[in-house]
C-alpha cells in the first residue's frame, strides 16, 4: 500500500472560525441583516467547528444564530451541549429534545427576539440546494412568532462565504483526493472478470478506508456491454464479463470534507467507440483545466469542455452539467453549465465532469477535482490515464 504524507490536522482553529464569522457579519451588514439563522450540518459546522455523526438522526433540529456582532449563539438539543461547549462558542442554549410540540421553537424565538433590532431583517438560506432541516410546522410557527421581521433568503450570502476554501480546508480535500486516487489505481490490480459490481465496489471502499479516509458515504458503480446507461443506481450483483465497461464514482471524506471523482475500467479490450469516448472525455477535462482561471465563469468551463465533447461526437449529456463545487458537501455551490455566471476565485474547489452520450444508450463520464489558484488550476486528484485501464 502506498503511504501518503502525514494527514492534515483535524478540526478548525479558533482564528479561522473567528475569521469566518467576521466575514459573515460584514456581508450581513451590507444586506442589512440583524441575524443569520442556519440549521444544517455543514453550515453549523462551518461557523462553530462542531463535528458529530449524530446528524445522521433526523429526530432533533439544531440551530445557530449569527448576530450582527459577537459570537454565534447555539440553540441545540441538550444531548449535544457537551460537544458544542467544546467549541469556541460561549452561548449554548439547550432544551430536552425530542419534544415534538415545541422542539426548540420557544427557545429559538426568544433568542432571535433578544438580539438588537436595527433593520428588522433575518437571513436564512432558502434558495437552491438549501433546506431547513426542521419540521415545516416549526418554520411556519417561527415566522409567525416574528411577524414584524422580514425573512430574507441568505443562500447567496452563505454560498459566497463557503465557496472559497481556506488552505486548511484545501489540505483536507487534497488528502482525501490523493488517497482515493491511489485506491483507484490499485483497484485495477485487485479486480477481474467474474466479480460482481458489488464486490468490486466493496474492494475499493475497504481500500479507501484502510488508506485513511473516515467514511465513504457515496460510491456508485455501473457496468454494461461496451458502456453503461445509468450512473447513479448501482452497484448491483451483476457479474462483469469480457467486453464490459464499468464506471465507479465515489465521494469519500476526511474530517468532514469530500472528494468526488470517478474512474472507468474496461474488462477486456474495449470497443473502438468506447475507447475513443474515454479519450474525448479526458481531452475535455484538459480543456476545462486550461480554462479554470480566476475571472472565468462556470459557464466558461462548460463551454470549453463541451466544444471538445461535441467535436468528439457527443450526442448529448443527460447529467445536465459538467461539474460543480465541492467541499463539506459532495456537491455544493455552482454548476458548470450554460447560464451559471459564477466567477471563479482563488481558493474555490470544484469538479470537472465532462460526460457524453457517444452512441444511443451508451455513456462515458470522467471527473477530476481541482482548486483555483492565482495563475493556474491545481489538480487535487491524481490524473486518470488518457487510455482506459484494461482488466484482464
Amino acid at each position: 500500500m502506498n503511504a501518503l504524507a502525514t494527514a492534515p490536522p483535524r478540526g478548525v482553529d479558533r482564528a479561522e472560525l473567528e475569521h469566518r464569522t467576521g466575514l459573515a457579519q460584514r456581508l450581513m451588514a451590507v444586506e442589512q441583516l440583524d441575524a443569520l439563522l442556519v440549521s444544517t450540518e455543514p453550515e453549523i459546522r462551518w461557523f462553530s467547528g462542531f463535528h458529530s455523526q449524530f446528524w445522521e438522526s433526523p429526530t432533533r433540529p439544531w440551530f445557530l444564530a449569527i448576530p450582527a456582532d459577537g459570537k454565534p449563539i447555539a440553540v441545540i438539543p441538550a444531548i449535544g451541549e457537551a460537544g458544542m461547549r467544546g467549541t469556541w462558542l460561549d452561548d449554548v442554549r439547550t432544551w430536552p429534545s425530542p419534544r415534538p410540540d415545541d422542539d426548540g421553537l420557544s427557545l429559538l424565538t426568544a433568542c432571535l427576539q433578544g438580539l438588537p433590532r436595527r433593520h428588522g431583517r433575518v437571513g436564512m438560506p432558502m434558495g437552491h440546494e438549501s433546506h431547513a432541516r426542521m419540521p415545516v410546522a416549526t418554520l411556519d410557527a417561527l415566522r409567525g412568532n416574528t411577524r414584524s421581521t422580514d425573512w430574507v433568503d441568505a443562500r447567496p450570502l452563505m454560498r459566497r462565504l463557503r465557496e472559497v476554501k481556506s488552505e486548511h480546508e484545501i489540505d483536507k480535500i487534497r488528502h482525501v483526493c490523493q488517497l482515493t486516487s491511489l485506491a483507484f489505481e490499485a483497484l485495477a490490480r485487485d479486480i477481474a472478470t467474474g466479480m460482481t459490481e458489488r464486490d468490486i465496489c466493496k474492494t475499493l471502499t475497504l481500500d479507501i478506508l484502510r488508506r485513511g479516509a473516515d467514511t465513504v458515504p457515496f460510491l456508485v458503480g455501473a457496468s454494461g456491454p461496451g458502456s453503461y446507461d445509468n450512473i447513479i443506481m448501482g452497484p448491483t450483483d451483476r457479474t462483469l464479463r469480457p467486453g464490459d465497461l464499468m464506471i465507479i464514482d465515489t465521494g469519500a471524506t476526511y474530517d468532514g470534507y469530500f472528494c468526488d471523482f470517478d474512474r472507468n475500467y474496461a474488462f477486456g479490450e474495449p470497443c473502438v467507440a468506447a475507447r475513443r469516448a474515454h479519450e474525448v472525455c479526458w481531452d475535455a477535462t484538459q480543456a476545462g483545466l486550461a480554462a479554470a482561471r480566476p475571472g472565468a465563469t462556470a459557464a466558461d468551463l462548460h463551454a470549453a469542455m463541451w466544444r471538445v465533447l461535441e467535436a468528439g461526437g457527443a450526442l448529448g449529456n443527460d447529467v445536465g452539467r459538467l461539474g460543480h463545487g465541492l467541499g463539506m458537501q459532495l456537491t455544493e455551490g455552482h454548476s458548470n453549465m450554460p447560464g451559471d455566471d459564477t466567477v471563479l476565485r482563488p481558493g474555490m474547489v470544484l469538479t470537472l465532469e465532462p460526460g457524453m452520450c457517444f452512441s444511443p444508450g451508451k455513456l462515458m463520464v470522467h471527473e477530476e477535482n481541482l482548486v483555483i489558484r492565482e495563475d493556474a488550476a491545481e489538480l487535487l486528484t491524481r490524473r486518470a490515464p488518457r487510455e482506459m485501464p484494461v482488466i484482464g
